[in-house]
């Protein structure tokens, strides 16, 4: 399971989007998902993928970063990075890991970060902690709530508003009514992982990867670019020297 904490930068201003993408690249911890110039492009963005952290202007047209942070998971944690201070309160009541006032320096951005890293640190053990327990999950398909081993799971699909849930010697999938991104947020992370915007796989049944592929009960499933670099680090922390 990778301790990077994946962000997303929402400003629409390209030099400050162009500063924090700098400082993001110099912390180990961080991986960038996506640069926004907007709110709405960011929302659009966040419908489909799961963000830990996000780094967001306030003042913006549209949609402010203090109305986006309204529509946010509590799972997806907020640094503001405004060039006003009168936000600050507002900032607070919307639960902030931190406040950047603009400008501000790589010593304060990494201060703000250090903040959240302690945050993710202690939410996933806590959380890996529950799901180390977690043998099943329950989903509702049709007029049922159908129980499922999680180790029969082979990998799920996505398909708008619809998963399919392959399992082991079912030649049919499991038709829930559900996102992938909210399946994802209950999933153990370290059983499983998203490797597309359309697929989650199980790590334990991936039989194969060959250059960008993963094979799994005769399946190929692409890792597509913004996953990679997850994905390769799992590889790299489970291979033998």
């Amino acid at each position: 399971m990778s301790d990077k904490i994946t962000c997303l930068i929402v400003d629409d201003e390209p030099m400050a989007l162009n500063l924090v993408e700098s400082y993001v690249d110099k912390t180990p911890f961080l991986q960038l998902l996506k640069k926004c110039n907007s709110a709405i492009e960011a929302l659009d963005f966040l419908n489909e993928e799961r963000v830990d952290l996000i780094f967001l202007d306030i003042q913006m047209p549209d949609l402010t970063g203090l109305e986006l942070a309204k529509l946010l998971p509590k799972s997806t944690r907020i640094i503001f990075t405004t060039a006003f201070d009168q936000y600050a309160l507002e900032g607070l009541k919307a639960e902030a890991i931190d406040y950047l006032l603009k400008p501000f320096d790589y010593n304060e951005f990494f201060t703000a970060v250090n903040k959240a890293r302690d945050w993710f640190s202690m939410t996933r053990k806590a959380k890996k902690e529950k799901t180390d327990q977690m043998e099943f999950i329950y989903v509702k398909s049709g007029f049922k709530q159908l129980k499922i081993q999680l180790d029969s799971v082979l990998y799920l699909e996505g398909l708008k508003d619809y998963i399919k849930i392959w399992l082991k010697n079912e030649p049919q999938p499991i038709l829930t009514l559900m996102s992938l991104k909210t399946m994802e947020e209950e999933l153990p992370a370290d059983k499983f992982m998203r490797v597309h915007r359309s697929f989650i796989v199980s790590l334990k049944n991936v039989e194969e990867v060959e250059r960008h592929q993963i094979v799994i009960n005769k399946q190929r499933i692409t890792v597509s670019e913004q996953y990679r670099t997850q994905f390769m680090n799992y590889l790299s922390e489970n291979s033998l020297e």
